[in-house]
């Protein structure tokens, strides 16, 4: 009581006396602290029943006032007492020894004041930085501790300082050892934090130096060798009591500190990129808590919940426990998951390049290999089912370039080489997945598919040429013989092969032959301009032999208004304008390879990704709808690419095929061919097959079951596939001739 009523009083002779010059004024403030601890012998009562806390806010507003009345970068008088002084110092000593009970948090405040307020660079100050450093170092070292809100408060405004002034964060790399190669006889030893001694005290290092040492240069007199050697064994001190106070029970703490780790990842030092991912432990943090996040989700969870969540972004996880766990058990689980996920994919992208590689490579080894592959190659449904729809979700949500390209490395493998048979099998998870697409289960097999929808959506080139462009580059799949062999007896060379098709034997009729010829005849043959880019009338060929591959009588649309053609143009103009900002900066060639380049007498496989969608598109009559809607929606992502060889060889029907090989167009073929065999089985089938599509559409109520339901479904897929494709055909091709000169 009787120390607040002095305080009172001293400020009441402030207010009245005379004012005094500001370095006066600032020295009087900075004694009075001073004396407090020579007269005072009671050091348990607590600084905020003192007067040291007004004393230094009197000091700070007597520093703001003395630089804003001088020019921008001139130092005061009372900025020069403080650094030649070292008060920086000796507040830190008080403040480590927290004597009286609470000075540490008096310090704190000051020194973040001081650096905030103060316009002019400070830190190159031998006295600032190396009392700065000192204090970096008390911060986060118990948890939990009452000082956890200033000690993040200081860090933070050091964080921003490096940020404005990049190259000072080599003062905050501290050598783990003494160099005694720097030394000098007679000398003494360097202080390891400061990268220059020669200067006196209390005055700011040469720029060039500092840029020099920015560089990995050496200060004068200083061997290359031992400094290099300094380089590599650098404490960051800064980011270990950054990664100490991520683990505050405080949640505003910790995203404060996540918000400072961010910033000094950002720093385009080199010296502090290596230390940052070398010497401090923000790669088992990122991957530990990943993991963690991971292992805490439930064992089961329903793909929907997983897929439909709502977006997270990292520091702004404000939830109700009662009311997440009423929506879904394991909905507190998974946003922590996928918020930590967005913060590790956010400070990636903001990383520095070298930094972010080195962080994206630790996420894959030390969560993806070591956590996900055991869960993805697990034998049990339901665990395939979570963690498919949980790598689906992370697929989506990753935007980084470094961490993208890494998941889809621990995906798909690194090769480049062309895929064969016998390599199928490599490597591992790579197969499985593919494998998973053609599952025994069908919500396995449609979630795998969703999520390589999702993966060739993702601006990643590998994605692409490991799945699809490696088996195209030597266009094998053409035959090796010379144009006037193409056609036999004036039909194309598909409609023989066609013809010659068990499918087409003997359990056909006269009728359904007839109607059989009079539908390969609807697809005209080779003309010799096909090949030329400017003949329109062939892309209306092309349309034309995708929309007649239907017979009239396995077709429903015309009964049903705004199913038509016109209805896929709007869709895939807007997916190829997409599909080709992704891809327009993969250098992809404009024109097919040319035929005499290519490998045409070399085996051909499709790839495994393609066999398995061709495999699963054939057999489209006998599957359940939602399987047949993800696979064709794929194979439209995939006929959308702009590229020749992917583009020649999933829309082009009149590619003459080499023997044994499939393109998209002859797997549809066979299938048309399946239909029409099945067709003359089943009565009625143009009104069940109008009455499945009404309720499909909504039009009709369900009501009495339909005998062959799934193939009724199947043929309406398989129509709305064919105009969704010659959709594509005609949007790429007037894309083409509108750029071409």
């Amino acid at each position: 009581m009787f120390s607040k009523f002095t305080s009172i009083l001293q400020h009441a002779v402030e207010a009245l006396a005379p004012s005094l010059p500001l370095q006066e004024d600032f020295v009087y403030h900075w004694k009075a602290i001073t004396h407090y601890y020579i007269e005072t012998s009671d050091d348990k009562a607590p600084v905020t029943d003192t007067n040291i806390p007004s004393h230094l806010e009197q000091m700070l507003d007597i520093l703001t006032q003395e630089e804003g009345e001088r020019e921008s970068g001139e130092t005061g008088p009372c900025m020069e007492y403080l650094l030649h002084h070292k008060i920086l110092e000796t507040l830190y000593t008080l403040g480590k020894a927290d004597c009286p009970p609470g000075m540490k948090q008096q310090v704190l405040s000051f020194y973040t004041k001081l650096l905030g307020r103060i316009r002019q660079p400070l830190l190159p100050h031998i006295n600032v930085h190396r009392p700065v450093q000192k204090l970096v170092r008390l911060c986060g070292e118990v948890l939990a501790a009452p000082t956890e809100s200033e000690e993040i408060q200081f860090l933070c405004i050091v964080c921003a300082k490096l940020k404005q002034d990049p190259y000072l964060v080599n003062f905050f790399l501290e050598n783990r050892m003494r160099r005694p190669e720097a030394r000098s006889p007679g000398r003494e030893e360097m202080d390891p934090s400061s990268p220059d001694t020669g200067q006196p005290q209390g005055q700011p290092q040469g720029q060039a130096q500092l840029q020099a040492q920015a560089q990995g240069g050496t200060a004068p007199g200083e061997p290359r060798a031992a400094a290099s050697s300094a380089q590599q064994n650098n404490n960051y001190n800064l980011v270990s009591s950054l990664l100490n106070l991520t683990r505050s029970p405080d949640g505003r703490i910790v995203v404060k500190a996540c918000e400072g780790l961010m910033l000094l990842a950002s720093l385009p030092e080199p010296a502090a990129a290596r230390s940052l991912t070398e010497n401090t432990e923000l790669c088992e943090l990122l991957t530990g808590r990943l993991a963690s996040f991971y292992r805490a989700l439930p064992q089961s969870m329903d793909p929907l919940d997983i897929e439909t969540v709502e977006a997270v972004n990292w520091g702004l996880d404000v939830y109700n426990l009662k009311e997440d766990t009423a929506v879904f058990t394991g909905k507190r689980a998974l946003i922590s998951f996928l918020s930590w996920l967005d913060y590790c994919d956010q400070l990636i992208k903001e990383a520095q390049k070298t930094a972010g590689a080195v962080l994206a490579r630790a996420v894959r080894e030390r969560f993806l290999v070591t956590v996900m592959v055991p869960q993805l190659m697990q034998t049990s449904e339901v665990g395939i089912l979570t963690s498919t729809a949980l790598l689906n979700r992370i697929i989506r949500q990753v935007t980084s370039e470094a961490l993208l390209r890494e998941v889809v490395y621990f995906l798909l493998g690194e090769e480049w080489g062309p895929e064969t048979l016998a390599s199928i099998t490599q490597p591992p998870l790579r197969h499985r997945l593919i494998e998973h697409c053609d599952h025994l289960s069908d919500e396995i097999s449609i979630m795998t598919l969703r999520l390589f929808e999702q993966l060739i959506q993702k601006p990643e080139q590998h994605v692409l040429s490991s799945l699809v462009l490696r088996g195209l580059d030597d266009r094998s799949y053409l035959e090796n013989r010379p144009p006037d062999e193409v056609l036999e007896n004036g039909q194309a060379h598909d409609a023989v092969d066609l013809e010659e098709d068990p499918l087409f034997g003997e359990d056909l009729s006269s009728e359904s032959r007839l109607s059989c010829s009079d539908w390969l005849s609807s697809s005209p043959p080779q003309s010799p301009d096909h090949a030329k880019p400017d003949g329109k009338t062939e892309v209306h060929k092309i349309v034309n032999s995708f929309l007649c591959l239907v017979p009239d009588e396995a077709k429903s649309s015309y009964h049903v208004e705004g199913t038509g053609y016109d209805t896929y143009l709007r869709d895939a103009h807007r997916q190829f304008k997409d599909c080709c900002v992704v891809c327009e900066r993969w250098d992809w060639r404009s024109s097919a390879r040319p035929l005499e380049k290519c490998n045409l007498d070399g085996p051909f496989f499709e790839g495994h990704f393609l066999k398995v969608l061709f495999d699963r598109m054939g057999r489209i009559l006998d599957q359940p709808y939602d399987v047949n809607l993800q696979v064709t929606s794929v194979l439209s992502r995939l006929a959308q690419l702009p590229h020749p060889h992917a583009h020649e060889y999933l829309l082009d029907p009149y590619i003459n095929l080499a023997p044994g090989c499939r393109s998209l167009f002859s797997v549809i073929v066979r299938v048309v061919g399946d239909l029409m065999l099945r067709i003359q089985r089943i009565p009625d089938f143009t009104p069940k097959l109008l009455l499945v599509r009404k309720r499909l559409l909504g039009l009709e109520p369900e009501g009495t079951s339909i005998d062959h339901l799934t193939l009724l479904e199947g043929v309406i897929v398989l129509e709305e596939f064919c105009k969704e494709l010659a959709a594509i055909a005609f949007v790429k091709f007037h894309a083409s001739a509108s750029t071409s000169p």
